[in-house]
C-alpha cells in the first residue's frame, strides 16, 4: 500500500494558525496563554473531523490518536510544540505537529490501521526561553521531570508563576508535583525547521539529526564597577564594568575560535549585554548586566568553556578592578538521537528518494525530554531559508512535502 500524506490540509491549516496569531509584525503564541490555547483548539476540532480519539493531560499537552490493532503495545508518538517566541515565524514548532496530523490522516484516508496506536502530541511551551526560564516544561511535564522549582518560575511578561499559569488555563501544576507521568511510548518522532543555514546551504531538503546539544547558561550575570564622572576620571583610576564585559566577550570568543580549530564542534552566545541607566551619559558604567548561553552536543566542550569563562573572570577582576557576579547556572544535558528511529528514517528517504543528511542540532528540542526519559526518540529537520525566531522563517511547503512522505514511510514499516 503506498500511503500519502494529506499536507494540502497540512497546508491550510499553517494559513489558519498565521491568520490567527499574526501581531503585526510576526507570529506570536504565548505559552501558556490565548494564542497557544487557540492552536491547541484548531487541532483538535481538525482531529475531530478526522475521527481521531483525543485526551488532555493535566499540563496541558494534547494527543490526538489513530487507534491500532492492538492497543496494549506502547504508541508510536509524533509531536512538537505550538507557541512560538514574540513576533517569531509561523513553523517553528508548529510544523511537527501538522506533519504528524498530515501523516495521520494519510493513514485515516487509506483505511490503514497500524499495529499499535499512533499519536500526534500537541506540547505545550516549548519556546520557555522565550517566556519562561526553564527548559521543556510541557514535555517535562507530561514524563514526570518537572520539579517544583521549575514551576515556580515566572513568566517575563506577567511576572507569574509557570505553576499559576497553568492553572489558569484549567491545568493542574500538582500533577507535575507529584512527579507523575502522563504520556509512554515506543519511539517518539519531531520534526522541525532547521533553524540555521546548513541545509540550505548544502542544497538538501531534510537532515536526519544525530543529537541535540546541552547547554551550560548563566541568565543573570552581572559585572561590578564604579560609577564616575566620563570626563573627570582619568583611565588609571577607572574600575569601568562595560569596558570590562567587553574584554570577557572578545577573550571567550577568541578561545571558541580556538576550540574550533580543535575540532569542538559548539556555540558561545551572550544573548544580553547592557549597562544600566544610572550610567546615563556623563558617568562611566558602574555597572553591565548579561546573559551567557554555552552549548554543544559534547558536554566536555560546554565544560572547556566554561572553565574558560572563569579564569577569564579573575583575571579581569585582578587588572581592572571589578568584580563579577555570574548568578545561578542552569543548563540541560545532550541526548543523542536513536539510531534504529534515524536508520528507519534513511531508509524510508531512500524508499522515496528524497536527499537528505546526518547533522547535529544547534538548538534544543522536545525531543530531548523523551530521550532523557528513556524514550527512543528521532528528529526530522526541513530546509529553512531565513533562519528561525524571526518573521521571516520560510519553510518551502514541497520541501515539507518531503518531510511528511519520509514520516509516512517510516510509520508504515514501524507499524506494520
Amino acid at each position: 500500500m503506498n500511503l500519502v500524506p494529506d499536507t494540502a490540509l497540512a497546508a491550510r491549516l499553517f494559513d489558519t494558525l498565521r491568520e490567527r496569531s499574526f501581531d503585526g509584525v510576526g507570529i506570536t503564541r504565548v505559552a501558556y496563554g490565548p494564542g497557544e490555547a487557540m492552536a491547541h483548539a484548531l487541532l483538535a476540532e481538525e482531529a475531530g473531523a478526522l475521527g481521531l480519539e483525543r485526551r488532555v493531560d493535566p499540563i496541558g499537552n494534547q494527543y490526538l490518536t489513530l487507534p491500532g490493532a492492538d492497543r496494549a503495545r506502547l504508541p508510536i508518538v509524533i509531536g512538537s510544540h505550538l507557541d512560538s517566541v514574540p513576533q517569531g515565524g509561523n513553523f517553528d514548532g508548529a510544523a511537527g505537529v501538522l506533519a504528524g496530523l498530515a501523516a495521520v490522516a494519510g493513514l485515516v484516508r487509506a483505511g490503514y490501521q497500524p499495529a499499535q496506536d499512533v499519536t500526534v502530541m500537541c506540547i505545550r511551551a516549548e519556546e520557555a526561553g522565550a517566556w519562561f526560564p526553564t527548559s521543556y516544561p510541557g514535555s517535562r511535564g507530561a514524563l514526570g521531570m518537572l520539579t517544583a522549582a521549575d514551576l515556580a518560575v515566572r513568566r517575563r511578561d506577567s511576572g507569574r508563576t509557570l505553576a499559576d499559569h497553568m492553572r489558569q488555563e484549567g491545568f493542574d501544576p500538582a500533577f507535575a508535583e507529584r512527579g507523575e507521568r502522563a504520556v509512554q511510548a515506543a519511539a517518539f518522532l519531531e520534526l522541525h525547521i532547521e533553524q540555521g543555514p546548513t541545509l540550505e546551504t548544502a542544497g538538501v531538503p531534510l537532515g536526519i539529526v544525530t543529537g541535540i546539544p546541552g547547554s551550560r547558561r548563566f541568565r543573570a550575570a552581572r559585572v561590578l564597577g564604579e560609577y564616575n564622572h566620563s570626563g573627570a576620571t582619568a583611565r588609571k583610576y577607572r574600575r569601568d564594568a562595560a569596558v570590562a564585559l567587553a574584554e570577557l566577550v572578545y577573550r571567550l570568543d577568541a578561545y571558541w575560535v580556538e576550540m574550533e580549530a580543535r575540532g569542538h564542534h559548539l556555540v558561545c552566545t551572550f544573548c544580553e549585554m547592557a549597562t544600566t541607566e544610572e550610567a546615563g551619559f556623563t558617568k562611566i558604567a558602574g555597572e553591565a548586566r548579561f546573559s551567557l548561553d554555552i552549548r554543544a552536543v559534547d558536554m566536555a566542550a560546554c565544560d572547556a568553556m566554561v572553565a574558560r569563562l572563569h579564569g577569564l573572570v579573575a583575571e579581569i577582576e585582578a587588572r581592572r578592578g571589578v568584580r563579577f557576579e555570574l548568578g545561578a547556572e542552569s543548563g540541560s544535558a545532550p541526548s543523542v538521537m536513536d539510531a534504529a528511529i534515524r536508520a528507519g528514517l534513511a531508509r524510508a528517504a531512500d524508499a522515496r528518494a528524497v536527499p537528505y543528511m546526518a547533522m547535529a542540532s544547534g538548538a534544543g528540542h522536545d525531543a530531548a525530554a523523551f530521550a532523557a526519559a528513556g524514550i527512543p526518540a528521532a528528529m526530522l529537520f526541513v530546509r529553512n531559508q531565513n533562519g528561525s525566531h524571526n518573521p521571516h522563517e520560510a519553510m518551502a511547503l514541497p520541501d515539507f512535502d518531503l518531510a511528511c512522505q519520509v514520516i509516512t514511510k517510516w510509520l508504515q514499516e514501524v507499524t506494520a
